[in-house]
């Protein structure tokens, strides 16, 4: 049985990722291209958009954007250098730490608002 290893691991967190901020930002200009219709229009679908499972998800976007870009960096850093390849579990692994040092303030200051909005 096949057991995906880093790499794999990498390279499944990197797509899904890069399909979550694609779809993110679909939504995003959506929603936006809503305003041209006047308040009428676009302020319920922004009401919609601020309950607290969304505003969850965008959290989870913005792991996403983090963890996109550290591991694109990682991507480059194996592609262009003679050492990259030789250490890129050790560098997933970094980018992992680095995700959620990056996340760990925001969490620590956006999750107490969207708990607070909830009750």
């Amino acid at each position: 049985m096949y057991r995906g290893r880093e790499g794999q691991w990498a390279f499944v967190l990197h797509r899904l990722s890069g399909l979550a901020v694609a779809f993110y930002l679909y939504i995003h200009v959506a929603n936006i291209s809503l305003a041209m219709f006047g308040p009428e229009v676009a302020g319920p679908i922004l009401d919609f958009f601020h309950q607290g499972a969304f505003r969850i998800g965008l959290v989870l976007v913005m792991a996403g954007v983090v963890y996109h870009a550290l591991n694109g960096l990682r991507i480059i850093i194996m592609d262009f250098t003679d050492w990259g390849v030789k250490y890129q579990r050790l560098l997933w692994y970094g980018v992992l730490a680095l995700t959620a040092a990056i996340g760990a303030p925001v969490l620590y200051i956006v999750v107490p608002q969207i708990i607070q909005d909830l009750s």
